[in-house]
């Protein structure tokens, strides 16, 4: 396909540069549905004259349909959709750069979406996306999936679809709340992903962080002693990784933690732990729920992690972190990739 590809760019530079502008409109539509022609062109960066024009081609082909509510893809619009994602992949360098993000993480797989969510939501939607398309490719009977907070999890909690003939999958909370938004708590996000996946579900009323005596009591409770032992026994974890001032600000964290983190050069957080630039853990939260080394007897680990601004953050969690497939986006890979 990439010989093919590199011959097209050569022979018909202006169709593939078609093709591309007319695949992003399609996916957007799809992801943001409904939507206006301003709204399509402010999310996608092309001129409303232009949507107006590729619009008017989409309906001539019965690839989306036009209401007063705004603009939705059709069936045929979607399979389109599908065909195509390999395909512009190729054309648009993610395929090259997945590769390079597995060699220089070292993770088994990577999968890029194009953009940059720092800037556009439907990148988060387009990344949760694909975690859902994996999540089918590797759920079995029987699963206990574990999800963190965070609003890239909400997006692909959004995302979710039904997991049929999958032996009910049950939704676990990958740890306690941390006081934001319940829409972007991992209490939540497994409810959300569980009935739109046909699944089933359990909560854990736990705040977080715990001082050791809270910590100590809470474990002993019957109701959640037995969430949290489904949530250890959990054979697919999916979870964000944060900036780690970002986070402790969120966790209300007092002024000491904070300059130790500083101190420290604290880069990224995840499941409670924070990292500096070389994957090292300098502080951790006393957190009820999945402990880093639990993830290394999980048959599944993916990270969910886009932005540019999340680059280096992402980047530290992998120098130690364990993780099967790494979901993200362009900004964020090519700010790997670049090493700052």
């Amino acid at each position: 396909m990439r010989e093919l590809i590199e011959l097209q760019k050569k022979l018909f530079p202006d169709v593939l540069e078609i093709m591309q502008q007319r695949y992003a409109i399609l996916r957007s539509i799809d992801l943001l549905q409904p939507i206006g022609r301003r709204g399509l062109a402010e999310n996608t960066n092309i001129t409303e004259r232009s949507v107006r024009s590729e619009v008017d081609f989409f309906q001539k082909q019965d690839l989306i349909q036009i209401t007063a509510k705004g603009m939705f893809i059709t069936e045929e619009g979607k399979v389109i959709l599908e065909k195509l994602a390999s395909f512009m992949s190729e054309i648009m360098g993610l395929r090259v750069l997945e590769q390079q993000l597995q060699d220089k993480l070292s993770v088994r797989s990577a999968i890029v979406v194009p953009g940059n969510s720092d800037s556009h939501e439907w990148v988060k939607q387009e990344m949760g996306k694909a975690s859902v398309a994996f999540l089918k490719t590797i759920i079995g009977d029987n699963n206990t999936i574990a999800v963190t907070g965070g609003t890239t999890m909400a997006a692909a909690a959004r995302m979710m679809t039904a997991l049929t003939n999958q032996g009910d999958p049950l939704f676990v909370p990958a740890r306690g709340g941390i006081g934001e938004k319940v829409e972007n708590q991992a209490n939540t996000i497994a409810s959300e992903m569980a009935r739109k996946a046909n699944g089933d579900y359990r909560l854990l009323y736990v705040p977080d962080p715990l001082s050791e005596s809270a910590y100590q009591s809470i474990i002993q409770e019957p109701s959640v002693n037995e969430t949290l032992q489904q949530i250890k026994s959990a054979t697919i974890a999916m979870h964000g990784v944060g900036d780690a001032l970002t986070m402790a600000q969120r966790r209300k964290t007092t002024d000491a933690i904070i300059q130790k983190l500083k101190d420290n050069h604290a880069v990224s957080e995840a499941f409670g732990y924070y990292f500096d630039g070389e994957g090292n853990v300098v502080h951790k939260v006393r957190t009820v729920g999945i402990q880093l080394e639990d993830l290394e007897r999980m048959p599944y680990v993916i990270t969910i992690a886009g932005g540019k601004s999340k680059a280096r953050a992402i980047a530290s969690y992998f120098k130690q972190g364990k993780s099967d497939l790494l979901i993200t986006d362009e900004a964020a890979a090519e700010q790997i990739l670049k090493g700052n």
